[in-house]
């Protein structure tokens, strides 16, 4: 049964003992490479091949009875499906140049001389089975960006039902549809972007740096992707009422140089001046919508302030209130916009250009949340061109848990036993691949039961566990692990798409120690599961 993921490599010689051979040399690597290996013994049972598989690379012999070599591939590459099939031809050293020239006219990539060496076979055949394998790796993101796009086109459709019921004025319409434009604008740019790295992958040629850029558009336009559904996530369960807030004496001065370290680690601060003083201040708080709002107002400051422009942040202790403030050197705010800068779907002066990007929700969620903390918002600017300062003020509370002396964390290993439990094959081999690239341990089971014998088995440090599993959902499964003894202590990370509050809660109540949603950014990923059991809250 052939795996319709992995790389094809197609052997064509009519001489068994030579297509055994090959057969058997490749048969070698196929772990190791990650393909699998079709043969045929004649051009004719090749084409047939062909007309139903894609192949990363064809070892097609010349000399052929019936049906030569050069024929074959005549007519592999007169078919548009499979015109850019890379075709080495296998010839013998005595191949005089006229030949050699013949078999490059019909679109040979190169030649292998017998007898053949297996280095050589080994290291070109991997470098097609590589190029394949992004191919087929693109074709499995087109597939999740096919998803996410079915999700805004379904949370856009509600929006606008939501706008219909209330009635919204004419203003309020004509807002609307300059959202919904908004929205087109947004989501083509990254897509645009992906589609032509994609293109370019695909392409023959592309050299070694011209991939990895392209690999990196990729992963930075799909977190843009990403951005813009959760933004739009949380503004639809805001309107409806469905967020719950999970508070808890909060830091508000570490949570602010946290989101700012964020930013600079991205790069997204480098071309800025930044400035930030902060009082040791404490709120009654939900860290992730905290994060959720400094972030908010960190995006919209870097976002309308030119490059070389300033930006300051001060939190400060007023009486019973926090107050923390961004101000900025940017383009400003005209005096009919300050009013409305918290409202949802509103920007500043859009121009065709839209330099500037977004949705026009960050600063509505920030007064949502806030309003929720029993806190409030405001926006002062002195006019387009000089600037403009956001605010929020939170009810302040005094923390006497520090009093104790913490105790000195134990140092965290360089790497760990990772146990991922996930019933999709493609997500589970991805994420495998990304951690044991770092040196970890990787071991992997596709469903709830064996996933609880191999934690007894194996004693992983860290458990990643699906929510999604068929038969034994991860709650059962989280619920299981804490009450065997041999597995109890292990820590357990839900790693799932289901990202709702009432989720997060119930992963809790199952005994897991962090909630991730998917897709998880890499850092985020990496540090969760570094993170010490007294840091484990903050990701909650």
């Amino acid at each position: 049964m052939t795996n319709q993921n992995l790389p094809n490599v197609l052997v064509v010689n009519d001489d068994p003992g030579s297509l055994i051979g090959l057969v058997g040399l490749l048969s070698q690597w196929q772990q190791e490479l990650n393909f699998q290996v079709f043969s045929a013994r004649s051009g004719e049972e090749a084409l047939r091949h062909v007309l139903m598989h894609e192949f990363a690379v064809i070892l097609l012999d010349v000399n052929m009875p019936s049906m030569s070599g050069f024929e074959t591939a005549e007519a592999i590459h007169s078919r548009k499906a499979s015109a850019s099939t890379p075709i080495i031809f296998v010839t013998a050293y005595s191949a005089d140049e006229m030949n050699r020239l013949k078999g490059y006219e019909q679109g040979a990539v190169d030649y292998l001389f017998t007898p053949i060496i297996p280095e050589i076979l080994k290291a070109k055949v991997g470098v097609f089975v590589a190029l394949a394998r992004n191919k087929l790796e693109l074709k499995l993101q087109a597939k999740v960006l096919d998803k996410k796009t079915r999700a805004l086109t379904a949370i856009n459709q509600r929006l606008e039902a939501e706008i219909d019921k209330r009635e919204i004025a004419e203003q309020k319409n004509r807002t609307t549809e300059e959202f919904l434009a908004m929205l087109g604008h947004e989501l083509r740019n990254p897509l645009s972007a992906i589609s032509s790295a994609a293109t370019l992958l695909s392409m023959d040629g592309v050299n070694h740096a011209q991939s990895t850029k392209a690999r990196q558009i990729i992963l930075r336009q799909s977190g843009q992707l990403t951005r813009i559904v959760d933004d739009l996530l949380d503004l639809s369960r805001v309107m409806s009422g469905r967020i719950t807030l999970a508070k808890r004496p909060l830091d508000f001065s570490k949570l602010v140089h946290a989101c700012l370290e964020t930013l600079v680690f991205s790069g997204r601060t480098r071309d800025y001046q930044i400035s930030i003083h902060t009082d040791i201040v404490f709120v009654d708080a939900d860290p992730t919508r905290m994060e959720q709002v400094i972030t908010n107002l960190l995006d919209n400051a870097i976002k309308y302030t030119p490059s070389g422009g300033e930006i300051d942040i001060e939190l400060r202790s007023t009486n019973e209130d926090v107050t923390l403030s961004v101000r900025d050197s940017g383009i400003g705010m005209s005096a009919d916009l300050l009013p409305r800068v918290f409202d949802v779907f509103v920007q500043g002066e859009r121009t065709l250009d839209r330099p500037q990007g977004g949705l026009g929700i960050g600063l509505s969620l920030v007064r949502q949340l806030v309003t929720m903390h029993g806190g409030s918002v405001e926006a002062r600017s002195d006019g387009i061109g000089r600037g403009s300062t956001l605010f929020i003020r939170l009810p302040q509370i005094y923390h006497q848990a520090e009093a104790p002396e913490a105790m000195p964390e134990s140092e965290s290993p360089d790497t760990y036993r990772i146990l991922i439990i996930e019933d999709n094959v493609d997500g589970r081999d991805i994420m495998s691949m990304r951690l044991s690239s770092l040196g970890h341990v990787v071991i992997t089971a596709g469903d709830g039961p064996s996933g609880i014998e191999l934690a007894a088995k194996e004693k992983p440090d860290v458990i990643l566990l699906d929510i999604g599993l068929p038969t034994m959902d991860g709650y059962s499964v989280a619920k299981a692990l804490r009450a065997n003894p041999a597995t109890c202590h292990m820590r357990l990370i839900a790693l799932t798409g289901y990202g709702l509050e009432e989720d997060r809660i119930r992963s809790i109540e199952a005994g897991f120690d962090l909630h991730l949603v998917k897709p998880v950014d890499h850092e985020r990923l990496l540090k969760a599961i570094t993170a010490s059991p007294a840091k484990a809250a903050q990701f909650l």
